[in-house]
């Protein structure tokens, strides 16, 4: 038996971990759409169909209400209504609903008609011609009521005139509308099911084949699938396919450019580190020799740096990392924290590090360890760049975004080089200040990795560089996924 056929058939409503058969999987995302959209379109059915009913016997009411506004007369502090017994014996004339009318003076006491009707807050706005609508309920029945509101003299309340009607005919006409459009569903969508059955019945045997033609390559070709044969069904699946291992050969031939750089970069450091032990171990000199274990020291704390950046760096593109580990936290509290934990590096610099919060959280989601590296490479770099008797300063701000904003009274970055500073080992020219030129390509990826958008800036107020970054508010990655 072919293996496609031999897997169990499972799908959205198979166990999670049983084989699934690509003709169920094609099954069940078919059918269950159909299936999820079937409810809401009764429940949207009902309610328009209510609201088609709702129109005449609204009109109906209106007009009623309309006619007693034109019966009440206000008469200094007494209101009179002048309905003829036979216009009341009309108004109570409906055979299949029963309708009740109130009417009320200026001291909210009832002039005229039914008690039942209930009493409405006075709005503090009228409009004497408007007649309006509500929904409400008499000895637990349902009721539409149509109402208007009567101006009275200054200091009293004004008359107000209520018509209300039990919904039967509303019901009735409503349920004969949604018979009308869902009676044909139910023989339409079991046809559809049969004929969606047999469809792909006949559409899994090209699939079977095009998986013959994928497990007959060889491990290593990445080379694209060729198109030229295939039904124009499967075309868009054998595009996605080409494009997956387009992307693949990229993250391959990146991850090759990331290693012959880190191994650029590391050779530099390691062979000075070399050429000084070498020195060192030459050397008879007391004074000479601690010289040149001071150099070995800050030497290796350069490599040490730079290899942290490059698993940083790696880290930020693992896709393990990009799945597994957002979670809320509150960007504020981090940004406190890190800074917190440069005090003491600042102040051996000679530089004032500062922070600036709002004193409120300011939810995101993220990678807490990745955001706490991007704050350490931003607070680094300004350290770094900034001449002792300096000014850093940390900021996070709220509002639609959550802004997170590292600034310093450096040397800055000129507008010219601010856009390839993000290149990987870039360094702008003429600083002497040690760096391997990854810290803000490192910042640049933990952003993208999170949405969020880095912008390098001039501070308003004399030399340095501002960089912002803006974080999406906690819930909108969701949001714009389900978009």
């Amino acid at each position: 038996m072919p293996p496609a056929t031999r897997s169990r058939r499972g799908g959205l409503f198979g166990t999670p971990g049983e084989l699934n058969s690509l003709f169920g999987e094609i099954l069940d995302w078919t059918l269950a759409p159909l299936l999820f959209l079937w409810p809401i379109s009764i429940a949207v059915t009902n309610h328009v169909a209510n609201q088609i009913a709702d129109q005449p016997y609204d009109q109906a009411l209106s007009e009623n209400v309309a006619a007693i506004v034109r019966l009440v007369k206000i008469e200094g502090n007494h209101v009179n209504v002048n309905f003829p017994a036979s216009a009341r014996a009309m108004l109570r004339a409906d055979e299949t609903d029963t309708l009740y009318y109130q009417v009320t003076g200026l001291r909210g006491e009832l002039v005229a008609g039914d008690r039942d009707i209930p009493w409405i807050e006075i709005p503090e706005k009228i409009n004497a011609d408007e007649v309006l609508f509500r929904d409400d309920s008499i000895n637990g029945e349902e009721i539409r009521v149509a109402y208007a509101l009567v101006p009275s003299p200054p200091g009293r309340m004004p008359v107000l005139v209520q018509v209300a009607e039990t919904r039967n005919k509303r019901g009735g006409l409503a349920s004969r509308i949604i018979s009308g459009v869902l009676l044909p569903q139910f023989a339409i969508i079991p046809l559809a099911v049969i004929l969606v059955y047999m469809g792909l019945s006949r559409g899994i045997a090209p699939i079977n084949r095009l998986q013959a033609r994928i497990r007959s390559r060889r491990p290593g070709d990445l080379s694209p699938i060729p198109i030229r044969g295939v039904p124009e069904e499967l075309r868009p699946v054998i595009i996605a396919l080409n494009e997956m291992m387009e992307r693949l050969e990229e993250n391959l031939q990146a991850q090759q450019r990331f290693i012959a750089d880190a191994a650029h970069q590391l050779k530099t450091p390691l062979t000075g580190l070399k050429m000084q032990t070498e020195l060192a171990l030459a050397e008879t000199d007391p004074a000479q020799l601690h010289e040149f274990v001071a150099r070995i020291a800050s030497g290796t704390e350069r490599a040490v740096h730079l290899a942290t950046q490059l698993l940083t760096l790696a880290r930020a593109e693992a896709s393990h990392e990009k799945v597994h580990s957002v979670e809320p936290l509150d960007l504020e509290v981090l940004a406190r924290q890190v800074s917190e934990e440069w005090v003491t590096r600042a102040m051996t610099a000679g530089i004032d590090l500062g922070f600036e919060g709002t004193g409120w959280p300011l939810a995101i989601d993220g990678i807490p360890l990745l955001l706490r590296e991007l704050l350490k490479n931003l607070v680094d770099n300004a350290i770094k760049y900034t001449p002792r008797g300096g000014k850093v300063t940390v900021r996070a701000r709220a509002g639609s975004e959550a802004v997170l904003e590292v600034e310093d009274n450096g040397v800055g970055i000129p507008e010219g080089e601010r856009a390839r500073v993000f290149e990987r080992f870039y360094r702008v020219l003429g600083n002497e200040a040690d760096g391997s030129g990854l810290g803000l390509p490192i910042v640049k990826e933990i952003a993208d990795l999170h949405r969020a958008q880095v912008r390098l800036e001039a501070p308003e107020n004399g030399p340095g560089t501002r960089v912002r970054v803006v974080f999406p508010r906690r819930g909108a990655l969701d949001e714009q996924d389900a978009d």
